[in-house]
């Protein structure tokens, strides 16, 4: 049975399901860096990864640089990185571009997850030291990951799609408005070279008998003295009712089709919504892991 979650059998959830779907979870930690990756998933990947950026990290501590700490807020909205003191936003994680998580089984400070960038979508590596709660840390995250699952599954699809023709709705509208506005003006434009015309056949004195003058439409322009009563009658009755031309074709006054929210074609939607339920259901359906693992595999790498 596929499922878009797997983890360690023998660990349960840290937290209740109300606190990370209406707040989140606070972890005070030190960021030892970030680092592209090949692949979204494996622990040789995290390894090296890992090993990497220990490394670098010894060197700048050799240079007198300390490492930055970092708080981690975790929820079902993802996984933000901060400064501590200004709150300021370093890095935002969202759930369904994580796809590994991690923590060392020898070293309990070391953790890393593995996490799609939005921008670049390259694979990116995060390493943390965070005081021996690593693997508490790791839970959490994968718990935020599945409640984030099941809300997407339950509700957020719907949700999703609710936007979607909401959106589809709205640019629909926008369309008619400009169509309806560029119509308006081009009877406007006839009408105003009409009154021209009557005016230079006037002013010539001609007496001529001409047929009634008609619209863009092919219909003669209303005007307060014109009545049925002008209409020539046969044997004293009045002609027969022009039948209704809603009865003919169903369309509005410009001869296009009355929109119908419901006829709105999975094609009418804004390309980026589209994208983004794509994106969200290809990185839930991908799943993330959760390992425990070792790390650290010489004497260099106990110690940050």
């Amino acid at each position: 049975m596929n499922r878009a979650f797997s983890r360690k059998k023998d660990k349960t959830w840290m937290h209740t399901p109300e606190t990370l779907s209406k707040h989140y979870i606070p972890y005070n930690a030190k960021f030892l860096g970030s680092t592209e990756v090949e692949q979204p998933k494996g622990t040789e990947v995290v390894r090296d990864a890992v090993r990497k950026l220990k490394f670098a990290r010894h060197i700048k501590k050799s240079e007198g640089q300390k490492i930055p700490k970092v708080e981690l807020q975790i929820s079902i909205y993802g996984v933000k990185i901060l400064e501590p003191k200004t709150k300021e936003v370093q890095h935002n994680c969202q759930l369904h571009r994580i796809s590994f998580c991690a923590d060392d089984k020898t070293d309990k400070r070391i953790f890393t997850f593995i996490c799609k960038d939005s921008e670049s979508n390259k694979h990116l590596c995060y390493v943390f030291d965070s005081e021996k709660c690593a693997e508490e840390i790791t839970l959490t995250i994968g718990q935020a990951f599945d409640l984030a699952y099941r809300k997407f599954l339950e509700s957020g699809g719907k949700d999703v799609e609710t936007r979607k023709q909401i959106a589809g709705l709205q640019k629909r509208i926008q369309d008619l408005e400009t169509e309806n506005m560029e119509l308006k003006n081009k009877v406007q434009d006839l009408e105003n070279q009409l009154r021209i015309t009557q005016v230079s056949t006037s002013s010539a004195g001609s007496v001529t008998p001409k047929s009634p003058s008609t619209d863009i439409f092919d219909m003669i322009p209303f005007s307060p003295t014109s009545h049925q009563s002008s209409i020539p009658t046969r044997n004293g009755t009045q002609p027969p009712p022009v039948p209704s031309r809603s009865a003919e074709i169903k369309r509005d006054l410009f001869g296009a089709e009355p929109f119908d929210p419901f006829n709105c074609g999975a094609g009418d939607f804004p390309p980026d919504i589209q994208s983004k339920l794509d994106e969200m259901q290809e990185g839930f359906k991908m799943g993330l892991t959760l390992e425990g693992t070792v790390f650290c595999l010489d004497p260099l790498d106990s110690r940050c």
